[in-house]
C-alpha cells in the first residue's frame, strides 16, 4: 500500500524532509506503533524526528516521554539531534537511556522493597565471579568441574528471563552443579542484598519484582500515568525481562512505538528474543506496522541480492528494500580452490579496489568466526596492505595463541624464560607464586634462565614432595617434547605437545561461550603451521607479524582496511564489503545449527543480510573448494546462502577446476547432501612439484586413498582419487605407491 505524506503543517518544516513512509511513522503518534526499519532507511532520523515532533506539538512534556536505547552512545546521539530540531535548546527532564540506566534510576526510588538502600553498588564482571567463587566454596562446587563464569552465565540468563531463584524450575537447571545451582543462585542474590549490591541483571529484574507485587500496584500505576508515550529502539535485540518491562508501563496509555528489524535480529546466544517483535500485534491488539523500506545507503543489486536470501527465512514479517539510485556493480561471487587463495584473492580485489579510487578506510572484510581473520591478516601484511582488526584481538594476541607459541618457544628455546614463565602453571598444576619466586631468585643469583634454575633445585631439597613431582614431570615433558622434533613434523608434535600438557582439555571443560571460539582458533593455529617448514621458521614468522602488527597500530591516522565478525559490524558501512568463507559449516555455522536447529539457521541467515547490507557501492562474496582444518584438508560445500542469491544481481567468477561452471538460468551449487562435482580439467604438462611429484604419478593419500596427480603448482598437487574424486592437497600428505612398504 502506498503512503502519501500530507503538506506538512506550518511551522513543522522537518517534515518536509521525510519520506511518506517516514512521516507516516513520525504522525502515528496514538497507539502502538510497530516500525519496520530496513538497514539504511533512516531509523534514527525517525525515531529522533518523532520525539522532536511529540514535543513542538505539545504533545507530551519532556518528563513524560520514556526513549529507550541499547547503548548510552546512541541515547547522546538521540538528545544532541532532538535538541538542534527545536533551535539548539536543551531538553531537561525527560527518560532517555539505555534500560539500565533507566531501571537503576527507577530501582534508587524503590530500593528499600528489595532490601537494598538507595545507594547501593552495581559490581562489574569481576566482583560478580569473585563473590560467586566465594559461594561455590562454601557449597563445596567443584570449580574445576562447573567454572564460576559458566555458572554465572545461567544465572544471568535467568535474570534475563525475569525469572527469581523460587521461579527457576528443575527443567531451567537440569544436573547443573550437581543440582544445587537455584540454591547458589538464592545464596548469591543474598549476598548481594547483604552488600547492598546489586548486578547489572537485577536493575531490571528488581523493578519487575516491584511491578508484578500486588502490594506495589502504586508503584506501577505511577509510571503508567507518567509516560504517556514510549520509545523503544532495536526493538528485535530484547529480552524476555525487558520486553516485561516494557509491557507493563505501556498498559495505561498503549502509546509505545517500537523500532526495529526483525531481519537484524542476530544476537539470540546473548539473550535477544526476535519472537518479541514477530508477535508485537498479538500484544497490542490494533497495532499499526509501518515499513521503512527506501534504502538510502546500498545500490540496488545489492538490496536486491540481500532481499533475495533474508527471504528464504519463515520468522520474519517481511519486507523488501528498495533505492531510488542506480543499480550499481553486481554483486561478486567468486569460488577459489583452497583459504590461501581465498586470502590471496581478497587482497588482489582490495589493491583493485584502491586502482579504483576506494579508501582503504572504505573496505571491510566480514568474517563468521574469529580464527579466519589470521589469513587475511598475514596475506595483508605481505602485500603490504594497511588493516585494523576490530571488536577483538589480533590473531597472534589471543591468550589461547599466545600460551601455544610459549610452548613452541620453549621446546625450540629452552632459556626463554618469558614463555617459560608463561606456561609453567598453564594448565594450573599447583605451582603458585611462592613457588615461581624462588625459581626467580635462583635465577638471578646465578644469572641464569628459569629452566636452568628449575633444573638445578629439581637436584636439591627447596621444594616438597608434591611440589617436586610436579616440577619434575613439568621438566620431564619439554625434554620429551623436545626429543620428538627431529621424527615428526612440527604440526604432529605440536598436537601432542596441546594434548600432553592438558591445553586442549582445559578449554574443552571450559562451558564458557568463548570456550569453543578458542578451539577454534587453537585448530587455525594448527593449520598455520603447515605453511612452515620447520618449528624455528614459523616462531621466527610469528615474532615478525608481530612487530609489523605493533608499528601498524601506531601508525593511527594511516588508511586501513577493517577486518571484523558480521556481529562487529552491525551499525557500520562501508563503500566495499568483503564476504569471504561462505560454506557449509563455516557459515552457515554448524554448531549454531547443531544447537539451535531452525532457528540458528536463521539467525546466521539474518548474519548474512546484515552482512550485505552493510555495503554502499560494492559487495563481493568468497568461498573455498578446501580448507586445511587441523592440519588435514577438507572438502567444502558451497553455503546453501549462495544458491538463494538472485542469479540477475550476481557476477560469478568461479575458478576452473573448483566446480561447474554455473549455467544458466541457475547456479545452484548443490549444498543439501548433493555432491559439488570438479570440473574435468585435461592433463596438461606441469612441472615437478617442490617434492618431486609430477602429472600422472600414482600417489596415496591417508584421508582419500589412491588417486593419480593431474597438475602440480608449487607444493600443492591436485590429484584425482579413485574414490574421492578431484581434490587439492599439500604433497607432503601423499607418497607414491611405489615408495609404500
Amino acid at each position: 500500500m502506498s503512503i502519501t505524506a500530507p503538506a506538512a503543517p506550518s511551522g513543522f518544516s522537518y517534515l518536509e524532509i521525510l519520506n511518506p513512509a517516514q512521516r507516516a511513522a513520525v504522525e502515528a503518534l496514538e497507539g502502538p506503533v510497530l516500525v519496520l526499519a530496513g538497514a539504511g532507511t533512516g531509523k534514527t532520523k525517525v525515531l529522533t524526528t518523532r520525539l522532536g515532533h511529540l514535543l513542538s506539538t505539545g504533545r507530551a512534556h519532556p518528563g513524560e516521554l520514556l526513549a529507550v536505547t541499547f547503548t548510552n552512545k546512541a541515547a547522546q546521539e538521540m538528545k544532541r539531534r532532538v535538541s538542534a530540531m527545536l533551535g539548539g535548546r536543551p531538553v531537561e527532564g525527560w527518560w532517555l537511556g539505555t534500560f539500565h540506566s533507566l531501571a537503576a534510576r527507577m530501582l534508587r526510588r524503590h530500593a528499600e522493597i528489595v532490601g537494598l538502600k538507595s545507594n547501593f553498588t552495581i559490581l562489574d564482571e569481576d566482583d560478580q565471579l569473585r563473590l560467586l567463587k566465594q559461594l561455590m566454596e562454601t557449597l563445596n562446587i567443584d570449580a574445576k568441574k562447573w567454572p564460576p563464569r559458566m555458572l554465572m552465565s545461567f544465572i544471568q540468563k535467568w535474570k534475563d528471563k525475569g525469572l527469581l531463584p523460587d521461579q527457576v524450575t528443575a527443567a531451567e537447571t537440569g544436573n547443573i552443579a550437581d543440582g544445587i545451582l537455584p540454591k547458589l543462585y538464592r545464596d548469591y542474590q543474598d549476598r548481594l542484598r547483604t552488600l547492598n549490591c546489586c548486578d547489572f541483571g537485577d536493575l531490571l529484574l528488581h523493578m519487575l519484582t516491584i511491578f508484578r507485587d500486588p502490594q506495589y500496584v502504586q508503584i506501577l500505576a505511577e509510571y503508567q500515568n507518567r509516560f504517556k508515550y514510549i520509545l523503544v529502539d532495536e526493538y528485535q535485540d530484547t529480552n524476555t525481562g525487558q520486553y516485561l518491562w516494557l509491557r507493563l508501563l505501556a498498559q495505561k496509555h498503549k502509546n509505545i512505538c517500537c523500532v526495529g528489524d526483525d531481519d537484524q535480529s542476530i544476537y539470540g546466544w546473548r539473550g535477544a528474543e526476535i519472537g518479541n517483535i514477530l508477535k508485537f500485534e498479538h500484544d497490542f491488539p490494533g497495532a499499526q506496522i509501518i515499513r521503512l523500506e527506501q534504502n538510502y545507503r546500498s545500490t540496488q543489486h545489492i538490496l536486491s541480492a540481500a532481499n533475495g536470501v533474508i527471504a528464504h527465512n519463515k520468522g520474519r514479517l517481511g519486507k523488501n528494500l528498495w533505492s531510488a539510485d542506480a543499480a550499481g556493480e553486481k554483486v561478486l561471487l567468486r569460488g577459489v580452490w583452497d583459504g590461501m587463495q581465498e586470502a590471496q584473492q581478497v587482497a588482489e580485489h582490495i589493491e583493485d579496489l584502491q586502482r579504483h579510487k576506494v579508501p582503504l578506510s572504505q573496505i571491510a572484510v566480514l568474517v563468521r568466526a574469529a580464527h579466519q581473520t589470521r589469513a587475511f591478516e598475514e596475506r595483508f601484511i605481505k602485500q603490504a596492505i594497511p588493516h585494523k582488526v576490530l571488536a577483538g584481538m589480533r590473531f597472534y594476541e589471543r591468550q589461547e595463541i599466545r600460551d601455544a607459541i610459549a610452548y613452541l618457544r620453549v621446546i625450540v628455546q629452552p632459556d626463554d624464560s618469558l614463555a617459560f614463565e608463561r606456561i609453567i602453571n598453564v594448565p594450573k598444576r599447583g605451582i603458585g607464586p611462592t613457588t615461581v619466586q624462588k625459581i626467580h631468585a635462583a635465577a638471578r643469583s646465578k644469572k641464569t634462565s628459569l629452566h636452568s634454575a628449575l633444573a638445578d633445585l629439581l637436584n636439591t631439597d627447596e621444594f616438597s614432595g608434591k611440589t617436586r613431582e610436579t616440577l619434575r614431570a613439568f621438566m620431564q615433558s619439554l625434554e620429551h617434547w623436545r626429543s620428538l622434533q627431529k621424527d615428526m613434523s612440527q604440526i604432529e608434535l605440536t598436537q601432542i605437545v596441546l594434548d600432553e600438557s592438558g591445553y586442549t582439555a582445559m578449554w574443552q571443560a571450559d562451558k564458557t561461550p568463548e570456550a569453543a571460539g578458542r578451539l577454534e582458533n587453537l585448530r587455525e593455529f594448527i593449520s598455520a603451521l603447515n605453511e612452515f617448514e620447520s618449528l624455528a621458521m614459523f616462531l621466527e614468522h610469528v615474532s615478525l607479524v608481530m612487530d609489523v602488527d605493533g608499528e601498524a597500530g601506531d601508525a593511527a591516522s594511516r588508511e586501513q582496511v577493517s577486518i571484523m565478525t558480521y556481529h562487529a559490524a552491525k551499525g557500520l558501512e562501508f563503500d566495499a564489503v568483503i564476504l569471504p568463507g561462505w560454506e557449509e559449516g563455516l557459515f552457515p555455522s554448524q554448531r549454531a545449527m547443531d544447537e539451535t536447529g531452525l532457528a540458528g539457521l536463521e539467525e546466521e541467515r539474518r548474519l548474512a543480510y546484515v552482512g550485505l547490507t552493510r555495503a554502499r557501492k560494492r559487495a563481493a562474496i568468497f568461498f573455498a573448494a578446501n580448507r586445511l582444518i587441523y592440519g588435514s584438508w577438507a572438502s567444502c560445500l558451497p553455503s546453501r546462502f549462495i544458491d538463494e542469491l538472485p542469479k540477475d544481481h550476481v557476477e560469478v567468477a568461479v575458478e576452473t577446476g573448483v566446480y561447474k561452471t554455473p549455467q544458466q538460468p541457475s547456479y545452484n551449487m548443490g549444498y543439501r547432501g548433493r555432491t559439488a562435482p570438479l570440473a574435468e580439467a585435461p592433463v596438461t604438462p606441469s612441472i615437478e612439484s617442490e617434492a618431486g611429484f609430477a602429472p600422472k604419478d600414482r600417489v596415496f593419500h591417508q584421508k582419500f586413498g589412491n588417486g593419480t596427480v593431474v597438475t602440480t603448482d608449487g607444493n600443492k598437487l591436485d590429484i584425482k582419487f579413485d574414490q574421492a574424486g578431484r581434490k587439492k592437497v599439500i604433497d607432503s600428505f601423499v607418497t607414491r605407491l611405489e615408495d609404500l612398504p
